[in-house]
């Protein structure tokens, strides 16, 4: 279920729902095209006339939070369904972006965003973590990298993070994707998983290929391509035996059926 926040919106009148979908954001206009992509390819799975808007938290001017809630308010959405575009429940954004809608009356860590100017009620859903729609779009994008299975072992790369309790989340989202893949995609040695923060690549890495006599398949668990999958993986990966190909999960048409389909389960569960 998702978490309700207090928005101002009047009870007993009509109810009209509307969709804010919010992702990181970026300088790099291909990243934001790629999500914007996404977004409206799930737009065609709703309701005709659903109002839906796509969001960032920085960098993106004209396309910031306040933005979009002011562009679904203005169009008379009064249940806000916001959808957090970000690959882990353990990311510290989930957290700022939450406390901003109104969702939790205190942040876990200290943010400089504040309090967004909302009226709707707000229904804050989950971010992407794991599930057989996101463990088949891990798949699709290293499948070709797989030559011999029998000798062969899938390793998810994740962000993670420093922060106490979010490391936590970061940790029991990805080892349930690995476990997901690992059952789709058949390899001997399974799949695994690694994190930047703490950087635990070169032990996973030099674990599976020197220890285990395993073929490493890395699959970046990042939502589109950019400095970490092109720069910070490739070089933490440097004098390691390895198949990268540095694909991120956009674009896949998978992700626009995961948005429609928690957006649509959220407008089920909707209450007057």
């Amino acid at each position: 279920m998702p978490n309700e926040g207090r928005g101002a919106a009047e009870a007993g009148g009509p109810r009209n729902p509307g969709v804010l979908v919010i992702s990181h954001g970026s300088p790099d206009e291909h990243w934001v095209a790629l999500v914007e992509a996404a977004v409206a390819e799930a737009a065609g799975d709703l309701p005709a006339g659903l109002p839906l808007a796509c969001a960032f938290l920085e960098t993106v001017e004209g396309r910031l939070i306040q933005d979009g809630i002011d562009r679904l308010e203005s169009q008379g959405v009064t249940d806000m369904i916001v959808i957090p575009l970000f690959v882990s429940s353990g990311s510290t954004h989930i957290d700022e972006i939450a406390y901003a809608l109104g969702v939790k009356d205190t942040p876990e860590m200290e943010t400089d965003l504040e309090r967004l100017r909302v009226s709707a009620r707000v229904f804050f859903g989950d971010p992407i973590d794991d599930g057989p729609l996101v463990a088949q779009m891990v798949w699709d994008k290293v499948r070709a990298l797989s030559v011999q299975p029998e000798r062969e072992v899938l390793l998810l790369i994740g962000h993670g993070s420093r922060h106490p309790g979010f490391l936590q989340r970061w940790e029991l989202g990805i080892a349930s994707l690995a476990a997901q893949c690992a059952e789709l995609a058949g390899l001997a040695g399974g799949a695994d998983y690694a994190l930047l923060n703490p950087d635990s690549v070169h032990t996973k890495v030099q674990y599976w290929s020197e220890e285990q006599g395993m073929d490493v398949i890395v699959a970046p668990l990042f939502l589109s391509a950019g400095y970490f999958t092109k720069v910070t993986i490739p070089s933490r990966l440097e004098g390691l035996a390895h198949r990268y190909s540095g694909d991120a999960l956009l674009p896949h048409p998978l992700m626009a059926r995961w948005m429609s389909q928690q957006i649509l389960n959220i407008m089920g569960s909707l209450t007057c």
